[in-house]
């Protein structure tokens, strides 16, 4: 589905920056990299930006 606005473990604030994390890795930059820049550092919110797998469009057709 779509990333979460909150993280599931500490609550903070990281679906702003799935536009930008994703344009970036589209333009070929290291993941590590875009999540320091982007100031993700903690270890449960840098799973939640690695590990999503974007599915709306697939889900989207059955509603």
């Amino acid at each position: 589905m779509m990333i979460p606005v909150r993280c599931f473990t500490c609550g903070k604030v990281i679906g702003e920056h799935w536009e930008e994390y994703q344009a970036r890795l589209d333009e070929g930059e290291d993941p590590a990299e875009v999540l320091d820049d982007l100031g993700v550092s903690r270890h449960c919110c840098r799973r939640m930006f690695v590990s999503h797998k974007d599915l709306v469009d697939v889900v989207s057709p059955y509603q």
